[in-house]
């Protein structure tokens, strides 16, 4: 069966990782001084991040229009696709599912939208198992692969301001203890959907130490991405220091836009797949 894989910006994979592994990704909306952006388009990530902290108004973001991915999938189809696999950040974050779902119900069950759990590059590692096994596998082989990755998938930031996750109001415990927690280097997860407290410390370093610590205790990993949002260097000396306890050499990203929105600048965290038990 000739299936393809479909995913959305918000996945953090690279144009080349993207066209290696034959992966349409949909662009998610940035919505900056009133202009609409596609994703990756029309400002840099370094630029935007620059600009974050003193945007007025802050930008916005917002989901792709079902079109958009009804145009994709039908190319899809033209092309001689037979099954497409549509996998997207979690619905508890974004729109973005409910739009894919929108635009499948055109093509019966020949699409197939999964909603990933996640963002950046734990969204994107399960596209890119999704997309190995639909070379040669089946649709449960697939479906298999992504959940494997699901299950030994552990995404940890620390958010170095709180002032754009507060604004984002996806956060309903953040609310709650916001005025706790203002001055402190927030740990957040991502498990299922849910975006998890993970403590705090007072100061960065102590921070970056922590982010340390979890990543030791999972021991052997099959993939790790550090992800930060213009935080370069302390991103390239986490991935150098954990560089021997990965299969293959760790990513680097600056996260997508539409992700950062939320998030604020100087975030650092990981993405890491857990090595498979022989």
């Amino acid at each position: 069966m000739n299936i393809a894989i479909v995913t959305d910006s918000t996945s953090d994979l690279s144009e080349d990782e993207a066209r290696q592994h034959n992966i349409p990704v949909i662009p998610a909306i940035l919505v900056l001084n009133g202009q609409q952006y596609l994703d990756g388009q029309g400002i840099s990530r370094g630029d935007f991040y620059r600009q974050l902290p003193t945007q007025t108004p802050p930008p916005t973001t917002a989901s792709p229009s079902s079109g958009m991915f009804s145009e994709v999938y039908r190319s899809l189809f033209d092309q001689g696709v037979e099954q497409i696999v549509s996998i997207h950040i979690a619905s508890t974050i974004s729109g973005i599912v409910n739009a894919a779902k929108v635009a499948a119900e055109h093509f019966g069950d020949r699409v197939r939208v999964v909603d990933s759990g996640q963002l950046s590059m734990g969204l994107g590692y399960q596209a890119l198992a999704a997309a190995r096994a639909a070379v040669s596998g089946s649709l449960e082989q697939v479906y298999e692969a992504i959940e494997s990755v699901q299950q030994r998938l552990t995404l940890v930031a620390m958010l170095d301001t709180l002032e754009q996750l507060k604004r984002s109001g996806r956060v309903s415990w953040l609310r709650s203890n916001l005025g706790a927690i203002l001055r402190v280097k927030l740990f957040v997860g991502v498990k299922d959907g849910s975006i998890l407290r993970l403590g705090e410390t007072r100061t960065r370093n102590k921070g970056i130490l922590r982010l340390c610590e979890m990543l030791e205790a999972l021991g052997p990993l099959e993939q790790l991405t550090i992800g930060h949002t213009n935080a370069l260097q302390e991103a390239t000396e986490l991935a150098e220091k954990f560089a021997p306890q990965v299969n293959t050499p760790p990513l680097i990203r600056n996260v997508t836009t539409v992700i950062g929105t939320h998030i604020g600048v100087r975030g650092l965290g990981f993405i890491a797949v857990k090595s498979e038990k022989i």
